[in-house]
């Protein structure tokens, strides 16, 4: 779930979407599908409700841009409406989803992108929409299990898929977080990064490129809370 600054789409714009499918990928992490009808660029978001009654939140689409399906990946916020209600949906169940916006579209051009738990979503659409070329993808996660889409990314991304779990250890994969990685680094290359995550991890993580010569302005990020 993010949170966006450009313009979102009015409430009553949503529309009604039959659920195909909802896996559980990871513990308390799902990803739901529904058929499309529309075209979105990869790293755009849909607002999504399961009624009326209560406000839609916001997820980045998590799927190719040239698959016949849109998928959202989400982790269950105990203390929320709207997560535990997605995650005990089944096939054939509705949502309410409005039309795809957003700014966090990526760059054909060379760029690292980087990434925490569920904050994944965006960049696994642009890398699945062919958008791998001339990139660096960086995921920083807790445990060895939320590495989500891990063997496509690998397949895709060869060595500049790099993996960074905080809590676990395994080989081929950094022992620490994205900032730790980050930092030991002699020098971070002149290019664009893309940020997205949590508010604290986004804002870490700019200031450390910033700190490490990064301008400001080659820093896009995107929040998720």
């Amino acid at each position: 779930m993010i949170q966006k600054k450009d313009r979102r789409p009015d409430n009553s714009e949503l529309k009604e979407y039959t659920l195909s499918n909802n896996l559980e990928i990871s513990a308390g992490v799902h990803l739901i599908s529904f058929l499309r009808d529309f075209d979105f660029i990869s790293g755009q978001v849909v607002k999504i409700a399961v009624d009326k009654t209560h406000p839609p939140r916001i997820y980045s689409i998590c799927i190719g841009n040239k698959e016949d399906e849109v998928s959202v990946l989400f982790n269950i916020k105990e203390d929320g409406y709207l997560t535990p209600k997605m995650a005990g949906m089944v096939p054939g169940d509705k949502i309410l989803v409005s039309q795809p916006y957003g700014s966090f579209t990526g760059t054909a051009g060379k760029a690292w992108l980087i990434a925490t738990g569920t904050g994944i979503a965006p960049f696994y659409s642009m890398i699945m929409s062919g958008m791998a070329n001339r990139k660096t993808l960086i995921h920083g996660v807790r445990f060895l299990t939320q590495f989500y889409f891990e063997d496509e990314l690998e397949e895709t991304l060869g060595e500049n898929y790099i993996r960074c779990c905080s809590a676990e250890k395994s080989c081929n994969v950094y022992p620490g977080r994205v900032t730790d990685y980050l930092n030991q680094l002699e020098s971070l290359p002149d290019v664009k990064y893309y940020v997205c995550g949590q508010a604290l991890m986004v804002v870490e993580v700019r200031d450390l490129l910033i700190k490490r010569g990064i301008k400001f302005e080659n820093i896009m990020s995107e929040i998720y809370f």
